[in-house]
């Protein structure tokens, strides 16, 4: 159980503490609600673009970095297609330190042509080497574009090609600042041994003031529901063939998002799996295979892939992964199993909770989903969901018509 106090200033940023009476450190999270999902087609990549900047300090702090190291204290961030997160943990005594770097980069990030222009060339390079370059690099986006037809999630945070972040103009970037970087698109929180109202009297010292201006936030296109079975085949420069095949899901509120999940844990849990155990150890199919859910917000995929050994036949492997889909949806699901992978959810939820530093993320992320009593209340969910309940998810989504099957092909 996380407990909590909240408070919402009256420029909009929302405020979340923790009390964690067994950490020395503090933990200062801030969530932006700015992802891949708020670009437009012909603008990717920039809330990707915005994480590097963030780091390149203000007009007060020229290099962010140096004083959360006087502080003693570790930093970084990640981006996604829902949201932008930066986090600083540090002793609890310098708390002060995050809390006045967070709120001047909220404010006076240094936005000189000279900085974006820098950060443009670097996320140009991680776009090459992580996409362009790298052995399966571009299969995810190819994945992305194959699902997704209206929603933004067709293309991956690091956007849909280098030119749009090449051709992106200083006007371009100011306008997404001022946007998204204020007090009502993001949520503080924060984890620390220190009395709750104190750490809320501390971020209202330091934020209170900053002014919440910008303009109206785009509404996300719904995607409309796959109505046929989509199929792309590519080849590539790779060491081996791989087969994978995404199926559309709830979205991350409903209650389809945690039988989802379920399911895909019966499947791929580990390394004593139904996938693991059949199809790598017993008939030797694949060299590795996988089952996940993509966790977004909005509704998302179900995954299922395997990498072929070279002796099997492509049409071998969708026969296979078909198979254990198929095997769900007769129902085949011990009661052993479904225990096993209760179990497993509870212990990292819990083991989630001992760490000052996923106390505050987690108290960011749930605030961001518009259902913050999630945070102590999924466990419950999880445990109570039902065998037939899996059997019922698996006929509706395991379906030739809401299915997409990439063949990425090894030369």
């Amino acid at each position: 159980m996380i407990k909590y106090k909240e408070v919402t200033l009256p420029n909009g940023l929302q405020i979340l503490v923790n009390r964690d009476h067994a950490s020395k450190l503090a933990a200062v999270n801030i969530l932006y609600k700015v992802g891949a999902r708020n670009e437009s087609e012909d603008k990717t990549g920039f809330a990707h673009l915005f994480e590097h900047l963030m780091f390149r300090g203000t007009h007060n702090v020229p290099e962010f970095d140096v004083p959360v190291q006087m502080a003693c204290g570790e930093n970084n961030a990640f981006t996604n297609n829902d949201y932008t997160n930066f986090y600083i943990t540090l002793p609890k005594e310098n708390i002060e330190t995050a809390l006045w770097l967070e709120s001047d980069r909220m404010r006076n990030l240094n936005l000189s042509y000279e900085a974006c222009e820098a950060e443009k060339q670097v996320v140009i390079e991680e776009f090459k080497q992580r996409y362009l370059n790298q052995p399966y690099g571009d299969e995810t986006p190819l994945l992305r574009d194959l699902c997704y037809k209206v929603h933004p999630y067709r293309w991956s945070t690091i956007g849909i090609s280098t030119e749009h972040i090449e051709r992106a103009t200083l006007d371009d970037v100011h306008q997404f600042y001022n946007l998204h970087y204020r007090p009502s698109r993001a949520i503080l929180s924060i984890s620390a041994d220190m009395d709750e109202d104190e750490m809320i009297a501390l971020a209202t010292e330091y934020f209170a003031d900053i002014e919440d201006v910008g303009g109206e936030i785009a509404s996300v296109p719904k995607e409309p529901k796959q109505q046929e079975p989509r199929r792309l085949e590519v080849e590539r420069d790779v060491p081996a063939t791989d087969v994978t095949i995404a199926f559309h899901m709830g979205d991350r509120l409903s209650r389809d998002f945690f039988i989802g999940d379920l399911a895909s844990d019966l499947l791929a849990g580990g390394e004593s799996s139904r996938l693991v155990n059949r199809l790598v150890k017993e008939r030797g199919i694949f060299t590795s295979v996988n089952a996940y859910i993509t966790g977004s917000i909005d509704a998302g995929l179900f995954i299922i892939k395997g990498r072929l050994m070279p002796s099997t036949t492509e049409q071998e492997a969708e026969e296979a992964l078909w198979g254990e889909l198929n095997d769900l949806k007769e129902g085949n699901i011990s009661d052993y199993e479904m225990e096993k992978v209760k179990n497993k959810f509870e212990a990292n939820m819990l083991m989630g909770e001992i760490n000052v530093m996923n106390k505050a993320m987690n108290l960011g992320f749930y605030a961001m989903t518009g259902r913050l009593e999630l945070i102590n209340e999924e466990a419950t969910l999880f445990r109570s969901i039902t065998r037939e309940e899996v059997i019922s998810f698996a006929r509706e989504r395991f379906t030739p018509n809401n299915s997409s099957t990439l063949i990425y092909r090894a030369k």
